[in-house]
């Protein structure tokens, strides 16, 4: 068997690792699968638009298992939504120079970290109140724009928005965020269609790993399931690319 099959199929198995974890809350899994690249060197023109195809597909799964489960609120979703929809459009359209590109997808590498690892614990101890819309479509346009620029599809920024402000309870936070992800990721990679031709053969390996974590996660997800000790873990994991791409992004900035 070939090196580069080998390591395709390593990598395989840590995607499908990522999207069991991450849809077990609602998420899709991109910055966790952009980590997985970035550990393995991959190209930033290959990283963004084959974790937004990814990103897609595992979406897809948990948009449709939390809403049958009625972990779902048109209300909190559509505002956010309208406004980040253009937004990652716009931002998947962009193409930046690859130590900026480093750089960002570093911070929010990082930023996914001790966002899971603080929020891991967290539980629902007050009630709820209607997002202001105006608001929504606010912070919506501004997760959108940084959405199509890294390609993740948003949700690692808006679950703990919606905790803090206490504008849904924890099941339907991943309900809303799953189906928010999905939309900016369609968005996000359409912004950009002619990545798509960077997307690696090896993909075909890595989408049926993505398909049965994701559908494994929102299994677990839809039902009781302790996530304290997984999110905790997943966010090392995330520290170590985030560190990783941001090295290597200081590194470019000097030698040029």
């Amino acid at each position: 068997m070939e090196a580069a099959t080998i390591l395709a199929l390593c990598m395989a198995a840590l995607i499908l690792v990522v999207a069991l974890l991450y849809s077990t809350v609602g998420h899709a899994g991109a910055s966790g699968y952009l980590a997985v690249m970035a550990l393995f060197g991959m190209s930033s023109l290959v990283m963004k638009p084959t974790a937004l195809t990814l990103n897609i597909l595992v979406a897809v799964i948990g948009s449709i298992r939390f809403y049958r489960a009625g972990f779902f609120s048109w209300r909190t979703f559509w505002p956010f939504a309208v406004a980040s929809i253009p937004a990652s459009f716009i931002g998947g359209g962009l193409t930046l120079p690859v130590p900026v590109y480093k750089t960002i997808v570093g911070i929010v590498l990082l930023y996914s970290a001790v966002r899971l690892f603080f929020s891991a614990g967290s539980a629902d101890t007050r009630n709820t109140k209607l997002v202001p819309i105006w608001i929504a479509l606010l912070l919506g346009a501004g997760i959108g724009l940084l959405s199509g620029l890294t390609g993740v599809g948003g949700g690692i920024f808006l679950s703990p928005v919606l905790l803090l402000m206490g504008w849904a309870k924890t099941k339907e936070t991943s309900g809303v965020s799953a189906a928010f992800i999905l939309v900016n990721s369609i968005a996000g990679l359409l912004g950009h269609f002619s990545a798509v031709s960077y997307i690696p053969p090896h993909i075909l390996y890595w989408v049926p790993a993505a398909l049965i974590g994701g559908w494994i996660g929102t299994e677990l997800g839809t039902r009781l399931l302790p996530v304290t000790g997984i999110r905790r873990w997943l966010s090392a994991v995330l520290i170590l690319a985030g560190l990783k791409l941001s090295v290597e992004a200081i590194l470019l900035l000097i030698h040029r």
